[in-house]
């Protein structure tokens, strides 16, 4: 198919190298501009953008793709079909119906659940134990389009985000081949949406990641996990921010917050009398290590406790 790929992120890079290793022509790769990045704030390209040179592809960069100029040139292309994975802009309907077989959109849950930004995220915190991918025809609605095709799988019980991120790019992208190849052949009946099923992720917040010890440990522990790498979940301890990458539950009795040295494990106390075991801690302005290197440093008192003044 004559196609156009709307995208942005690194979720979005193995569908854009299954279409083209499928034998489909990609006449553009549209992604966000270059931005600036990092302590330098020098301009950095995107992945797709990386992605579509490493396979010399033209790229397109508008700024919003709702402005005349860019409208004209998608429509200057005659795409049959779009392809859409992450782009980062919502898609105005005059640029939905520049392709005549409409715009195709992969997206990582089992709609109609979790609508929205940070799909991945959001079911890991909430106790998921299986999730997927998606793909359905793009409308004018925040994830709300006829559903094409799915494909489930488990979340593994200590899976963090940006490893299910990159399971469900991979899966995807064969679902989004497949969606194709199936709507060629004409054997691809869309399905709408039961929006009394739905439910929503929104777009992650920096404060999302602040951990509130009086939840049990499962819950606590689904948000260290789901927040990976981004915002990170992360507590107060002395003053400073204490950011925490791993931990597991474990069998312990300790006041929410309060922390303790046992034996070689760092433990901290969560609600209804559970705790967790802190593998992996970053104190603030240092680099990752152990709980235990953490915990040898600090001297620990009976009394120190995470969170304080936070609530």
């Amino acid at each position: 198919m004559r196609l156009v790929f709307l995208g942005t992120p690194q979720f979005a890079v193995p569908t854009l190298d299954a279409l083209v290793s499928a034998g489909h022509e990609v006449l553009a790769v549209i992604t966000q501009p270059d931005r600036p990045k990092g302590r330098g704030r020098q301009l950095a390209e995107s992945p797709v953008k990386q992605a579509a040179l490493r396979l010399h592809l033209p790229v397109f960069q508008p700024e919003r793709i709702r402005r005349p100029e860019a409208v004209e040139h998608l429509r200057s292309l005659n795409a049959e079909i779009g392809v859409i994975v992450g782009y980062g802009q919502i898609i105005p309907q005059n640029v939905l119906d520049l392709a005549p077989g409409g715009f195709i959109n992969v997206h990582a849950s089992l709609l109609p659940k979790y609508r929205g930004a940070a799909p991945i995220q959001w079911a890991i915190v909430n106790g998921e134990v299986r999730t997927g991918v998606t793909t359905m025809k793009i409308d004018a609605g925040l994830d709300t389009g006829d559903i094409l095709l799915k494909a489930e799988t488990p979340i593994g019980p200590e899976e963090t985000a940006s490893e299910l991120s990159q399971r469900l790019a991979q899966i995807g992208a064969g679902l989004l081949v497949e969606t194709l190849e199936r709507l060629g052949q004409g054997g691809l009946v869309a399905q709408k949406q039961n929006s009394a099923e739905a439910t929503y992720a929104p777009i992650l917040k920096k404060e999302d990641g602040l951990i509130d010890w009086r939840l049990p440990a499962k819950a606590v522990f689904g948000r260290i996990r789901g927040f990976e790498p981004w915002p990170g979940a992360c507590t107060r301890f002395r003053g400073q921010t204490l950011h925490i990458w791993r931990a597991r539950p474990v069998e312990a009795s300790l006041e929410p917050g309060r922390v303790q040295r046992r034996k070689r494990e760092l433990i901290a106390g969560c609600g209804q009398s559970t705790a967790l075991e802190l593998i992996e801690v970053q104190p603030e302005g240092r680099a990752r290590m152990s709980g235990e290197a953490f915990a040898n440093g600090q001297r620990l008192s009976d009394t120190d406790s995470f969170g304080e003044g936070e609530n």
